[in-house]
């Protein structure tokens, strides 16, 4: 779809460089190429199903390292997507993103689309502040990949796996439920700051109404979060491991774990006033 957006735009207007698009049809074109790439709403069908059947370590790579080259070309074509069909994207991406995860019970289903609301709070604020969403996407990263290396070290895939992680780690059981409500937007945790000011840069820009239908649907991805924050600290399987806390932990996600867990809670309390 890229390479037929490109050439739609040569064949209209003679202008092979994608920085260069000036017709609609090659815009939309582009627009859903790369959305479909990211995982957005409408074009979202294929990223729960597909994460759900990765081991952890490669799901960690899609939710991450597969997001940096399509969000760096939309932040350098910006001006030239679809603005209309961006906007209802973003909008859709953050209903769905939080829709679809509430009766999920697998793990990489409930990440895959806190993945979609969280891309689609970034087209938000794609067209008005570009550095901003990659100032999400940055702290997006860190929280995901927070996230995957601590399901990886307690060897967690769904909620019923979930709920026996206190007694086998309860330290790191605690710091996921801290990077829960960091994913969901919650002050005084780091993924509260690019929700802020998202919605301060769309305020100012005079679109309050889509300011507020964001910031309410995103506490439908808030709930899920709270359901496993509950189901880490509250509840506890009737299958509970007999075994003491384990003494060795694999060193390779141990050494992983500390800088994003760090930077994925602590931006906020750090960051000037």
């Amino acid at each position: 779809l890229v390479l037929f957006s490109t050439m739609t735009n040569a064949w209209l207007t003679g202008n092979w460089t994608i920085t260069g698009i000036e017709n609609w049809l090659s815009s939309a074109l582009l627009t859903s190429a790369l959305a479909m790439k990211l995982g957005i709403a409408p074009f979202h069908l294929w990223l729960p199903d597909i994460l759900q059947g990765l081991d952890l370590l490669t799901g960690l790579i899609l939710s991450t390292w597969q997001k940096l080259a399509p969000m760096i070309l939309m932040v350098q074509i910006n001006h030239e997507l679809n603005t209309s069909l961006l906007t209802i994207m973003a909008i859709l991406s953050i209903l769905i993103g939080g829709w679809g995860g509430l009766n999920q019970i697998q793990l990489r289903k409930i990440l895959a689309f806190s993945s979609i609301a969280h891309l689609g709070w970034m087209m938000l604020i794609m067209l008005f502040s570009p550095n901003l969403a990659l100032f999400n996407l940055i702290i997006y990263l860190f929280m995901t990949a927070s996230m995957f290396l601590m399901l990886m070290v307690l060897k967690s895939t769904n909620i019923n796996k979930l709920s026996t992680s206190w007694t086998k780690n309860p330290t790191l059981a605690a710091i996921m439920m801290l990077t829960l409500m960091s994913l969901g937007g919650l002050p005084p945790m780091s993924g509260f700051v690019p929700k802020m000011l998202i919605m301060m840069e769309l305020i100012s820009q005079n679109m309050t109404a889509i300011a507020t239908t964001a910031a309410m649907s995103s506490m439908l991805s808030l709930f899920f979060y709270l359901r496993l924050s509950y189901t880490l600290s509250l509840t506890t399987s009737p299958n509970i491991t007999n075994s003491h806390l384990t003494w060795r932990l694999t060193p390779f996600y141990m050494m992983l774990i500390p800088a994003p867990i760090i930077l994925s809670m602590m931006i906020m309390p750090i960051m000037s006033t």
